[in-house]
């Protein structure tokens, strides 16, 4: 179970969730498309919604590290605006954020889920969730935003569980309920390709943490080294990693290319289940079957 303000997610089924990422800074890592108005923002998180999204995730600030962070009252500003545009969606609304500040100003605006890419470095977002009640996604990385790092685990996989358990702890003792809390293994963060891919194989272990996995892996830095492509040539792969991420049971993937992942999702839940499949597709319609004929 996971509560999300007065939403109650019962995260039980083989397909999981899909947040959809709405980029509206101007330097993300893996997405050229730039929102450079109010209104488009508000059209492309519509559009995601339309497509198949069951989460937005709105992010002001990138990962990347080649660029210097905006101020506090910069990010506020591009924010709050857009989640009190979508107050009326029937969605859940998160933020990416680790700024505390930030995390306040949106919640009061409306949504209901932040998403800490820090790992909880700062304990006041875990209290600025607890008194709303909002969801909280917590993310494994050893290193602080826009800061180059990385170390040498042991066992990368034993670094994540260990993390996030003490770090889960830590938001609870700060008032977080346990079923506000959704975990994320930090896929690139504070890890090279090969240690992302080691996460990847071993998701199964994450599950003794007891809390829903989210699994960002759209456009991954360790698709790229495994493809050898660019950010936005890499839907076949992040498509490979959304599968191998539902086969071992992650309740909500974060992506870019919501229809093409929902459509895949919907494809692999009519493959491997024994109800009958749901089609969407008119029966009588000729473009579902063929290419219209060309003409001579």
């Amino acid at each position: 179970m996971l509560r999300l303000r007065d939403l109650t997610l019962h995260l039980t089924g083989p397909t999981p969730l899909i947040m959809g990422i709405v980029n509206i800074g101007h330097d993300s890592v893996a997405d050229s498309l730039h929102l450079r108005t109010l209104e488009a923002q508000i059209a492309r998180a519509r559009q995601l919604l339309n497509e198949g999204a069951d989460i937005i995730d709105i992010g002001v600030q990138s990962g990347r590290t080649d660029t210097a962070p905006i101020s506090e009252e910069q990010e506020i500003e591009a924010l709050v605006p857009l989640v009190e545009a979508l107050a009326d969606v029937q969605a859940p609304i998160s933020v990416e954020t680790w700024r505390a500040g930030v995390a306040r100003a949106a919640v009061a605006a409306g949504a209901s889920m932040i998403n800490d890419v820090s790992g909880l470095a700062d304990v006041a977002i875990a209290e600025a969730v607890a008194d709303s009640g909002a969801g909280l996604v917590i993310m494994h990385t050893r290193a602080r935003p826009k800061e180059v790092n990385f170390p040498t685990y042991a066992d990368p996989v034993a670094d994540v569980l260990s993390f996030l358990e003490q770090r889960s702890a830590t938001a609870i003792e700060h008032g977080v309920e346990a079923t506000q809390l959704v975990l994320d293994p930090g896929l690139d963060f504070a890890k090279t390709p090969a240690q992302s891919v080691e996460v990847m194989r071993r998701l199964d272990e994450l599950h003794a943490l007891g809390r829903p996995l989210l699994l960002a892996v759209s456009r991954k830095y360790f698709i790229g080294m495994i493809t050898d492509t660019a950010p936005e040539q890499r839907l076949a792969g992040t498509l490979a990693a959304v599968a191998h991420s539902a086969d071992r049971g992650a309740q909500i993937v974060r992506v870019h290319d919501v229809v093409a992942v929902s459509d895949f999702l919907a494809v692999r839940a009519a493959l491997s289940g024994d109800d009958e499949p749901a089609f969407k597709g008119d029966p009588d319609a000729q473009a579902l079957k063929w290419l219209a004929p060309k003409r001579a």
